[in-house]
């Protein structure tokens, strides 16, 4: 149940995103500085953090032990999941993306296959290739049918082209995020912290931002005080706070797949959390019709992955009893 709660209080500080990227495309921010000044932002922080700790230089060792991997998982797992969010701010509601942004945790659970996991059989560690959970992943239907409900009901109000451009970014984002996380935790394999991991994470992919943020000088000129502002706002809810503690979350589950897919399924709670900060941010309309209904079944597919999640242990708990 703790890495439950953990993402939960994670997903609280992620909805800071939806709302204050709503915000910053309504004052004409561009989505440029939006994504990449995050990432800048949350270096020093970081730093400060793991330096506190005296946990720098393992850090440093570790990353220099595979750069290439660290660059590549990095860039998946933060520069495809946050510059497609932010881009995708430009056409659709706070809410609605984080909403879409649910496709992660069926994206998650197919992702299961790519990994390998260890058990001790007979005390000795076997390491068998993942398989998706058959019951986690008809439980992730549900949400995705709440996603495909809110989506409907905006296809009336938008054009097609603005649709795909609100919905095609989120899904690739939705997919980056748990593969990259996932990567970065089978190469660190425990010998890294989540302050050290998000950390270097966000060092391995930070030429990626400064390149977004040389092409955003280019095209639309400098960030506003303001947007800077808010843009600080979100890197320190989160990017370090709620990223910290959903990769703290995940570690606490790390190798096995169904509890992994319901931490992954807390991030649910971003849409009720993004819904309440933009009705009372933004006075946006409480969603009608199709849209309430999607809200409901995406609630109540998380609330059915943490109540296998912990069916699930039970049982293993009784089989080394």
């Amino acid at each position: 149940m703790k890495p439950i709660i953990i993402g939960i209080i994670a997903a609280f500080f992620f909805a800071f995103t939806f709302v204050l990227n709503a915000t910053m495309e309504a004052g004409g921010g561009s989505w440029i500085w939006s994504a990449s000044l995050r990432y800048i932002f949350m270096v020093p922080f970081l730093l400060f953090i793991v330096l506190s700790r005296k946990n720098l230089l393992p850090l440093l060792q570790e990353m220099n032990r595979n750069k290439r991997a660290w660059a590549l998982w990095s860039f998946v797992g933060f520069g495809l999941f946050y510059a497609p969010l932010c881009f995708a701010a430009a056409y659709s509601p706070g809410w609605l993306i984080a909403g879409t942004w649910q496709i992660t945790i069926i994206a998650g659970t197919l992702l299961a296959p790519l990994f390998l996991i260890t058990i001790h059989n007979n005390k000795e560690p076997v390491q068998l290739r993942g398989k998706i959970p058959i019951r986690g992943l008809m439980i992730s239907f549900i949400i995705l049918a709440g996603v495909s409900l809110m989506q409907l009901e905006h296809v009336s109000t938008v054009s097609s082209a603005t649709l795909w451009f609100g919905f095609i970014p989120v899904l690739i984002a939705a997919f980056a995020y748990p593969l990259g996380n996932r990567k970065m935790m089978d190469l660190c394999e425990g010998r890294l912290d989540a302050y050290q991991r998000v950390l270097g994470m966000t060092l391995a992919s930070l030429p990626f931002w400064l390149l977004l943020s040389l092409y955003g000088f280019l095209t639309v000129g400098g960030p506003t005080a303001s947007q800077s502002f808010q843009t600080l706002i979100v890197a320190i809810s989160s990017g370090v706070i709620a990223t910290v503690l959903f990769f703290k979350a995940t570690d606490l589950v790390r190798g096995n797949m169904q509890k992994l897919g319901a931490v992954e399924a807390t991030q649910s709670m971003e849409v009720l959390f993004a819904l309440a900060g933009e009705m009372l941010f933004l006075t946006i309309a409480w969603p009608s019709g199709l849209s309430l209904i999607g809200l409901l079944l995406v609630m109540l597919g998380m609330m059915l992955h943490s109540y296998v999640s912990g069916k699930t242990k039970k049982s293993v708990m009784q089989l080394n009893a």
